[in-house]
């Protein structure tokens, strides 16, 4: 079911898009016939061109912030926990504002921006993880706590990087906020290979999240190796973060919501919960830039498009405040 709402709202964005509303049989009919570059096909080009990698780009980014979230909540066994929260996200969007803002960006045949990203990303955790860390035990509390603060600092640092910016800025501040604007094919394709290789070895990892859900020292006693299993979810999911963030900045709260979702519906079992809090995460963010699209359509005289990450902070913290609240 979740993977049929998955299609569905696929669907429904490739019909609507922006401005001007497909028929659902034109743009099947369009996806079956291919891509035909020539201007007297302007729906199978608008199609083609725009909305299909866009939607595409949607369900790979969503379906990583979902994923992600749901392990790293497994992994430190906190409700708040998500790539936002740790840090990972603030570490990667400054990576990738330096790319950006020094042309780096273009390198690697325009992964140059998530490279960098990983890179900060992960010395962000890493910072975040040592400040938690007393004589080889991780306190959770103080690890959220680190990723609050180191966060601010380097949402500042990035701040500080958009004034640098000087005529750049307002592309590198459009491109932060959560954009699909630059959707491609080839970005497709990099984020969809970094969904389907870290949710093969997140997924692998979830019987022992399991085992470790109950306790840390109790994992221990039954077997999990608990500092091999923290590195491979940490790692995993900040690089698959630092691929999202690269290619269309920080979306808040998708990450914190999809995970408590996919919960409520399909039980705490991390087997089926960490899959479905991917569909979800999918789901959700089309939704999200299919209400930003219709919103920079309406006006379209000041505006192009609303960042999708605005959308997804307005409609996630309300939708969280009330999950929390049944949940009280």
């Amino acid at each position: 079911m979740l993977f049929g709402c998955v299609v569905l709202a696929f669907l429904i964005h490739v019909n609507v898009g922006s401005h001007e509303w497909y028929a659902p049989w034109q743009v099947i009919g369009e996806l079956l016939k291919g891509h035909i570059d020539d201007p007297d096909h302007p729906v199978n080009n608008i199609v083609w061109a725009i909305r299909l990698p866009r939607a595409l780009e949607c369900i790979c980014v969503g379906g990583i912030l979902g994923t992600v979230g749901s392990a790293f909540q497994a992994q430190l066994r906190n409700p708040l926990a998500e790539p936002y929260v740790v840090g990972v996200s603030s570490g990667a969007a400054v990576g990738s504002a330096v790319a950006m803002v020094c042309g780096f960006d273009a390198w690697f045949g325009g992964l140059g921006a998530a490279a960098c990203g990983f890179v900060t990303g992960m010395l962000a955790l890493a910072l975040v993880y040592g400040l938690a860390n007393r004589r080889g035990v991780v306190d959770v509390a103080t690890l959220l706590l680190a990723g609050v603060v180191i966060g601010a600092l380097l949402s500042s640092i990035l701040s500080m990087t958009i004034l640098l910016a000087g005529q750049d800025s307002n592309r590198v501040l459009a491109a932060l906020l959560g954009s699909m604007t630059t959707a491609t094919f080839e970005k497709d394709a990099v984020l969809g290979v970094a969904l389907a290789v870290g949710s093969v070895v997140l997924v692998r990892q979830t019987r022992l999240l399991n085992a470790f859900a109950i306790g840390e020292e109790t994992a221990a006693r039954m077997g999990v190796n608990v500092g091999r299993l923290r590195a491979i979810v940490l790692i995993t999911g900040t690089a698959m973060t630092a691929a999202a963030v690269g290619a269309v900045g920080i979306i808040g709260f998708l990450g914190l919501v999809a995970p408590h979702i996919s919960r409520r519906l399909l039980g705490v079992d991390w087997r089926y919960s960490l899959i479905g809090s991917g569909l979800i995460g999918a789901s959700l963010l089309i939704a999200a830039d299919l209400i930003a699209q219709r919103i920079g359509g309406l006006f379209q005289m000041s505006l192009t498009d609303v960042p999708v990450g605005i959308v997804t902070a307005v409609i996630g913290a309300p939708s969280l405040l009330i999950l929390i609240r049944k949940r009280g």
